[in-house]
């Protein structure tokens, strides 16, 4: 209800709420109130981060330690730029269009608030300046996929020797304060970018020494909070945004206020809303029929383990121990059907039906509360990452578990009622895909219990590794509007993709042989097997502006839709005898790469 505002509240408050915030916070030189006399960046830090639970300069939180994924503990990261890659920042020819279009949203968002238009321009270059600092230091994604490498478990008082630009200890005490948790110099903390944090004392030791200096830190630490809260806010600054949305991804994103509210309401409340969802549309049979999917999926999994000619057999049978050991969550929890269970969940979320600027900080200082609450705590290993009406699913490599939200299990991925071909090629394949994540470069580091140590001798490691170039060649090979596909960056996903593929194929031959193939389709003139195909691929159907395809390219771990669906395909035999492709052809390479 307050973010539909039927009461308009939302217009006549204005950028009210945010100059409300703004002096909550010391102040921003942008909005012209800012004194540097008691400034310094470690209180900055302490009350945007530990009271707002903002972002800037590199990120942290509480979660599964790898190394021992029964405990929960800290880890840094880095972080702190606002446009989404950092090679927007670095290669500025061919960004240039989103670089302005950047520069023209913060300054129409600065003069909204109050700044006058040439002087929040200056200062806001200087703040692109900084960011582009810190894009300089980040490592790309692409170098950052072996999880061994980036874990580096040390005390405190060690990181406080990497990078001193503020007193680690005083920082997560006062974090933990709000809720009661004590931490000395010696509690254990996990960087996964040690040479990130030590470049950056550097850079911040640079501006922190002059006043100019110091005041572009300020700008920049408060514009990582006003750019996350203008979407609370009236009409002028939600519709400043659009300049830069278009120069993003392509369009300015004219959806209807109704499903945005109802995107934010899922993203803040997810599993109350997950209980309605549940109750109206979920179909109970959905879950057990998805069980027994999975376990064919399993099984057709472990017999594509035994035809593999790289791997050993000592390694085999600790895949297949791993596999057996996978747990799977279908559906929702159960938790959420019982109201007193779910009102104890959120009793501390306060939300108000006419203050939508403020029900989303309450909502950002509740979920760091909760996230805080883990520290010291055993790990819960059915909690669920994805609230139930997602249309999405994923794999928990600290717990070899798997999860399929009940807002997948419907159709096209998947119904009770459609012919199996078409379950298996699609849902199956998502379910072979997470399976497969349990074996891909990162998730192969995980034991089946979670932890993250060496459980392969080194040379099944170098025969894998071998198999995995193959992949990251052909899709490097990919070319979406004249930018190459990143193989690299994209491995873990197209191991999935095609290991996913090969089980759910084999998954449905084994459930033919098992109950007899059904009628076939009438009018289509498939056969059940070029109907799986044709399922799978069906799930990729999309359309994309130009920009949204470049940004996905550059960004995301997953290749393009099109080439999620050619390159797993050209890969499986199967596809082109099905479909008769002749030997040679661009659906029937003769070199293909397998790993599953």
């Amino acid at each position: 209800m307050s973010c539909m505002d039927v009461n308009e509240t939302i217009e006549s408050l204005d950028g009210q709420p945010m100059l409300d915030l703004l002096k909550a916070v010391g102040g921003w030189s942008i909005a012209g109130d800012f004194d540097l006399s008691g400034w310094s960046l470690q209180q900055k830090l302490h009350k945007l981060q530990n009271r707002y639970n903002m972002g800037g300069l590199f990120s942290w939180a509480v979660q599964e330690d790898d190394r021992n994924s029964s405990l929960h503990i800290i880890q840094v990261d880095q972080g702190g730029l606002t446009l989404p890659t950092r090679d927007m920042y670095l290669n500025t020819t061919s960004n240039e269009k989103i670089l302005h279009a950047y520069l023209e949203y913060m300054t129409e968002i600065g003069v909204l608030l109050g700044g006058e238009r040439n002087t929040t321009r200056d200062m806001m270059k200087e703040v692109i300046e900084f960011e582009t600092r810190l894009a300089e230091i980040t490592v790309p994604a692409d170098e950052r996929r072996d999880e061994e490498k980036l874990y580096n478990n040390m005390a405190i008082a060690q990181l406080q020797e990497l990078a001193p630009f503020i007193n680690w200890l005083e920082y997560f005490t006062d974090a933990l304060r709000v809720v009661q948790r004590k931490i000395t110099d010696k509690g254990r903390v996990v960087v996964f970018a040690p040479k990130y944090l030590s470049n950056l004392t550097t850079i911040i030791e640079e501006y922190s020494n002059s006043t100019e200096g110091k005041i572009i830190l300020n700008n920049y630490l408060v514009w990582q909070t006003v750019r996350s809260l203008t979407a609370c806010l009236s009409k002028p600054f939600r519709d400043a945004y659009k300049v830069l949305r278009k120069a993003l991804v392509g369009a300015e994103g004219g959806e209807e206020p109704w499903r945005y509210c109802v995107t934010d309401t899922n993203n803040v409340l997810g599993f109350a809303v997950g209980a309605m969802y549940v109750r109206e549309v979920f179909r109970g049979d959905s879950k057990a029929k998805a069980e027994e999917m999975i376990n064919n999926l399993r099984t057709a999994f472990k017999e594509n383990l035994k035809e593999l000619s790289w791997m050993d057999d000592e390694t085999r049978q600790l895949a297949e121990s791993k596999a057996d050991a996978i747990t799977d969550m279908i559906g929702f929890p159960d938790y959420i059907l019982d109201p007193r269970q779910l009102d104890e969940k959120y009793k501390e979320l306060e939300v108000s039906e006419h203050k939508y600027f403020l029900n989303n900080i309450h909502a950002n200082q509740y979920n760091l509360k909760q996230n805080l609450k883990k520290l010291g705590q055993p790990v819960n290993k059915t909690r669920w990452n994805m609230t139930p009406p997602t249309v999405n699913a994923y794999y928990t490599p600290t717990r070899n578990q798997i999860a399929f939200p009940a807002g997948i299990l419907q159709a096209p991925f998947y119904d009770v009622k459609q012919q199996q071909a078409l379950n298996y090629g699609a849902m199956g394949v998502v379910m072979g895909h997470e399976l497969t994540h349990a074996f891909d470069d990162q998730g192969r580091e995980y034991d089946k219990y979670g932890n993250l140590h060496q459980w392969w001798n080194n040379k099944t490691i170098e025969r894998f590794k071998k198999q995995t170039e193959c992949v990251v060649k052909q899709y490097s090979n990919y070319y979406m509007n004249g930018k190459r596909i990143n193989g690299k960056q994209t491995l873990g996903e197209n191991i999935a993709d095609n290991g996913g593929l090969k089980a759910a194929y084999r998954a449905y031959a084994d459930w033919v042989k098992r109950y007899q193939e059904e009628l076939p389709l009438p009018a289509l003139n498939l056969t059940h097997k070029q109907l799986f195909f044709l399922s799978f691929a069906q799930v990729w159907c999309s359309a994309s502006t130009e920009e949204a395809t470049n940004l996905q390219v550059e960004k995301d771990a997953h290749a393009t839709p099109k080439y999620r669906v050619i390159g797993s395909l050209s890969n499986l035999p199967e596809f082109a005898k099905d479909f008769n492709c002749p030997p040679g052809s661009n659906m029937n390479p003769r070199d293909k790469c397998v790993v599953w």
